[in-house]
């Protein structure tokens, strides 16, 4: 444990910054999954709602710095193709 107040200080907002990019990464990982299934079920209207939804959470992962911008490309070409595989 450290002893300077300042990196005491570091310490806690660090962790708690850590679970909020945590909670932010499940709840876009939850929403790629949605897209997935409803693709799965073969509904269109449905995988194109969700596929919107992952597109904004991906995209605001990348703002908040959480995931690479690679990562975000990667993930909306692939969930596209799936979207598109229904057409």
């Amino acid at each position: 444990m450290a002893n300077i107040k300042q990196q005491i200080k570091r310490i806690r907002t660090n962790e708690k910054a850590r679970k909020a990019n945590m909670s932010f990464k499940s709840s876009m990982k939850t929403a790629m999954k949605a897209v997935y299934a409803a693709v799965e079920a073969k509904d269109l209207e449905k995988s194109q709602v969700a596929l919107n939804f992952a597109y904004k959470k991906l995209d605001k992962a990348q703002a908040k710095g959480i995931v690479h911008k690679n990562y975000v490309a990667r993930h909306k070409s692939q969930l596209a193709a799936a979207v598109n595989t229904l057409k």
